[in-house]
């Protein structure tokens, strides 16, 4: 599954690339929609799927002229015949950057809740809890298309590296 999930980001990847020029449309109101792999998960979980959803609803131009979002995430992954289900919610710090240029940085925290089922062990005991969790991460977009961008962000919260595709709304 993890392969044909690679595969599909590949292609999409290649024949985004090949597209015409575009230039990064980050601003106040930008939206976007995306799909995720994840590596690097808790013990030996080696790869989730998710989702992204953002909204930059806010310029900040006492803190260097930035904009601020908020984003949501949800991830699924499974290790040990136990299943994790991280949601979680951040405020995204976008730096500015020269409008031309196709690249998105930003900097997150918030916080996560993941759900655990051991519904595969007796009682319920296979010593994983639900709760809460910190989220921190540093990543980017950069542009194929206006609408479609590369996804990528490091840090601590449901997966350690996180890849992807968005694809913007508005």
């Amino acid at each position: 599954m993890h392969k044909k999930l690679f595969g599909l980001v590949g292609i999409a990847a290649f024949s985004a690339v090949t597209a015409s020029q575009s230039i990064a449309q980050v601003s106040k109101g930008y939206s976007d929609v995306g799909f995720v792999v994840g590596l690097g998960n808790i013990g030996g979980a080696n790869a989730s799927v998710g989702g992204r959803y953002e909204n930059v609803f806010k310029n900040l131009p006492d803190l260097g002229n930035g904009m601020l979002g908020f984003m949501v995430s949800a991830d699924i992954y499974s290790f040990e015949r136990v299943r994790f289900i991280p949601v979680g919610a951040t405020m995204n710090y976008h730096f500015r950057i020269d409008p031309s240029n196709k690249v998105d940085l930003f900097l997150g925290a918030g916080l996560g809740f993941r759900s655990v089922n051991c519904s595969t062990y007796a009682n319920n005991d296979c010593g994983y809890t639900s709760g809460l969790y910190v989220i921190g991460r540093a990543g980017g977009r950069y542009f194929l298309k206006p609408n479609l961008a590369l996804y990528g962000d490091l840090g601590a919260g449901a997966s350690t590296v996180n890849i992807g595709l968005t694809f913007k709304l508005k």
